[in-house]
């Protein structure tokens, strides 16, 4: 009996420790189980990077914004003194100066980053503010037309959006100015147009190329502090450029007025101005003009303060400034573009 007893305890002992090595090979396991999935975890969170900053890509401003797809917009914008302050133009992309009669000159704003609340005094279409336009993909807004741009934009050639046929709807027409200088439009409107027309504002659009901050150290050239355009004698028509060197920007005036927004009064503040001598025909008699925006040539490009002499090409209807045969990358920041039909029209003042 007492054998058979000794022999029960020690069964049970026997059953009871191979439990317990079972349950600690089981944690064991665990253990080693949870090591490994620790360990396959651990790569995946090196792994993870942090996100590139997104810039816009006409003016190559970071943003917060993800998502970059606003197809540009390209107004013809009014440059008579009776049209001055205009609106909206603070917010533009990128703005080209052209002449459009006589010594009269017009602007084609291109927004992206910023489409503004009001726009204008919108005028007239020409062939080369279409072909400018072009070069963006930009949905085009105009108030009047040419002969030959008309043409062009009856027949579709690009999207369009003309006040000669949405006068008093998706534009209006200011109390304050008097015709042809009244006629305005608003982001709600062009969106409001784009969808009546069904033209998509979703675009992916080809940005330019900027420069880095060590290479806006490197920027060689003159020296210039103040650079004026002249398109004729009198200032009126005169395109004034001042750099500011505590700011880094360039002010704009027309003769001596400074280029402010009507609404909020803030200036025009440029990092790009890139003036490029083309080629200019008159056609009639109102003083009309074909421009050659194709065949390249001399330009003149200033950033930092810093004027250097370049030529301009035209890559797929965008005039871009060029230097020994390689394209010449832009400061960040908005950039202003004057087409002159002489380089010689340019003044450099201390």
């Amino acid at each position: 009996m007492i054998k058979g007893k000794y022999s029960l305890v020690i069964v049970s002992l026997l059953v009871f420790l191979s439990a317990c090595n079972q349950n600690e090979d089981q944690a064991e396991s665990i253990v080693k189980k949870d090591d490994v999935v620790q360990q396959e975890d651990e790569p995946v969170v090196a792994e993870v990077k942090a996100e590139e900053s997104v810039i816009y890509p006409l003016t190559g401003i970071a943003t917060e914004e993800q998502n970059i797809t606003q197809r540009p917009v390209a107004v013809m914008i009014n440059n008579h003194p009776k049209a001055r302050p205009q609106s909206g133009l603070t917010k533009a992309d990128v703005v080209y100066e052209v002449l459009a009669e006589g010594n009269i000159t017009r602007f084609l704003a291109v927004f992206q980053s910023e489409v503004p609340d009001i726009i204008g005094p919108v005028r007239s279409a020409r062939d080369y503010y279409i072909d400018i336009s072009k070069g963006f993909h930009a949905l085009y807004i105009s108030h009047g037309w040419s002969p030959s741009a008309k043409e062009r934009l009856v027949s579709n050639e690009v999207d369009h959006i003309n006040g000669m046929l949405h006068d008093g709807t998706l534009f209006w027409r200011a109390d304050h100015r008097n015709a042809p200088h009244n006629s305005y439009i608003s982001k709600d409107n062009i969106l409001q147009g784009a969808e009546l027309k069904q033209y998509t504002m979703m675009e992916d659009v080809i940005p330019f190329d900027f420069l880095t901050e060590e290479e806006m150290k490197e920027i060689k050239g003159e020296q210039v502090n103040k650079f004026v355009i002249k398109y004729d004698k009198s200032e009126t028509w005169q395109s004034t450029y001042e750099y500011n060197q505590t700011e880094q920007t360039y002010k704009r005036y027309s003769g001596n007025e400074d280029t402010v927004d009507l609404e909020s009064g803030d200036s025009v503040e440029l990092t790009n101005i890139f003036v490029v001598q083309m080629k200019h025909k008159v056609i009639d008699k109102e003083g009309r003009r074909t421009i050659d925006m194709t065949s390249g040539g001399k330009a003149l490009l200033m950033q930092k303060g810093m004027m250097q002499e370049v030529e301009w090409e035209n890559h797929d209807g965008r005039i871009l400034p060029v230097k020994d045969g390689e394209v010449v990358k832009l400061v960040p920041g908005r950039t202003w573009v004057n087409v002159v039909p002489s380089l010689d029209q340019y003044l450099i003042q201390s």
